[in-house]
Order: structure tokens, then C-alpha cells, then sequence
């Protein structure tokens, strides 16, 4: 879409900073991309899957029995974090064992947590 072909309810009243932003602005993919970034986080039963895994790398039977939830429900859970890529997860043997998948993972879920307690 054009730029003139945008309807404006107003009158543009910082043309500048208009201007300097939309330069800045990242495509519509990208932005996509974040929302369903998001989204992913968005579950109640994710988050306490992304907290339990910020504290400690855990299995699956172990996160179940800590969350009261079904091995094959926390597998269900697991599967949307791996593909959002915010876990990741490691075999011993016939256990498999799953983590944050970085830093960059640890400090957005903190840093959501952190702002969520100061209100």
C-alpha cells in the first residue's frame, strides 16, 4: 500500500518524527514474526513451563508432577516452546531434559516477570 493511499482521521502534527520513525519502522513480517513471538508466551501453562525451566533444566515427567499436569500435556506445551525456539532440550539416555533456550529467552521472561511484579 502507497503512502497516499492511507486515509488519515488527522493532521500529521510532527512531521519529523513521523518521518524518522517510519524510516526505523520494521517490515510487517517482522512484526509479525514478534507478535507470534508473543502469543507463544501468552499461555498460562507455557509461562509456568518457561518459569519452572528458567529455575532449572527439568524432564518431563518432572515438570508434570510439579505442574499436576499430564506427561503427554507437558509434551504438547514442550513442542510449542521448541518450535517458538525458547526451550531446547538435550537426551541422557532415555531422559530428555529441557532448558531455556538462551540468554537472550532468560532475560525477556525475567524482564516480563520483573514488570509484571512491580504493578
Amino acid at each position: 500500500m502507497q503512502q497516499e493511499d492511507i486515509f488519515y482521521d488527522c493532521d500529521v502534527l510532527h512531521a519529523d518524527i513521523v518521518d524518522r520513525v517510519r524510516e526505523k519502522m520494521p517490515d510487517e513480517g517482522m512484526l509479525y514474526n514478534l507478535a507470534d513471538f508473543f502469543k507463544v508466551l501468552g499461555d498460562s501453562t507455557r509461562a509456568r513451563i518457561m518459569w519452572a525451566l528458567d529455575e532449572n533444566e527439568m524432564c518431563v515427567c518432572d515438570l508434570a508432577v510439579l505442574l499436576n499436569m499430564t506427561k503427554s500435556a507437558i509434551s504438547h506445551q514442550l513442542r510449542s516452546l521448541r518450535q517458538a525456539n525458547l526451550v531446547k532440550y538435550r537426551r541422557e539416555g532415555k531422559v530428555v531434559f529441557y532448558s531455556l533456550a538462551d540468554d537472550h529467552v532468560k532475560q525477556i521472561f525475567e524482564k516480563g516477570l520483573e514488570h509484571i511484579c512491580e504493578n
